[in-house]
């Protein structure tokens, strides 16, 4: 007998995507309790960075791979935070580690694009 080891509606049938997009989407919620500007900001998860590149020079600025970005809002778009979730992965094990790591990502670009500090943005930032 062939078919889904589990229904769509029970956790395990969710792919790794769909999980990590629901961890980042509760770190934002928790945020968003504080900041209600958040709202007017969009949240993407996307798989790997883009690699930044003139010629043969291909490397991300600081030769680390990024776990996280900010494109600032500009000619109508709105602001982006962006999660990048297999570098994030490849750092954690475990969900728990995952979703600190996630949360830890969300607040330190939240800070960036508001120019705050990320204790300030969640002062229980760093004490994991």
């Amino acid at each position: 007998m062939r078919g889904p080891i589990a229904p769509p509606q029970v956790p395990l049938a969710a792919s790794r995507a769909e999980v990590f997009a629901d961890l980042v989407q509760d770190s934002v919620e928790r945020l968003e309790r504080r900041w209600p500007q958040l709202a007017d900001i969009d949240f993407l998860v996307l798989e790997v960075p883009r690699l930044q590149g003139h010629g043969d020079q291909v490397a991300w600025a600081d030769d680390a791979v990024p776990l996280g970005g900010v494109v600032p809002a500009r000619d109508g778009r709105r602001a982006r935070v962006v999660v990048y979730r297999r570098p994030v992965e490849i750092r954690t094990k475990g969900r728990d580690e995952r979703a600190a790591l996630v949360h830890e990502v969300v607040v330190e670009q939240v800070a960036e694009l508001l120019g705050l500090t990320p204790e300030t943005v969640d002062p229980r930032y760093g004490e994991d």
